[in-house]
């Protein structure tokens, strides 16, 4: 299940470079969470580093993408050959 930031945010900053698959962005006004990228830091961290960091608890999971560690596992493995440079 990836996370989403709720209205709550406070704009910290302190969210987007903890982020191992680089999914946190900058919306219209408040932080987002890309849910194509976001794998909730399963095969990097114990713990969603962007909810340990959050000083206000606005990144609940996202009910819209419910995924499995296996499907999240799979995703990471995804995102991993799209950032490996051409020919590598």
């Amino acid at each position: 299940m990836a996370l989403k930031i709720t209205e709550a945010c406070i704009n910290c900053d302190v969210c987007e470079p903890v982020c191992p698959n680089q999914a946190i962005y900058p919306g219209a006004e408040i932080y987002e969470i890309d849910p194509l990228r976001c794998t909730e830091c399963v095969g990097h961290f114990e713990q969603p580093q962007c909810q340990q960091v959050c000083p206000v608890d606005c990144i609940p999971q996202d009910a819209d993408y419910v995924e499995s560690e296996q499907a999240l596992l799979l995703k990471l493995q995804w995102l991993r050959t799209q950032a490996a440079p051409k020919g590598m």
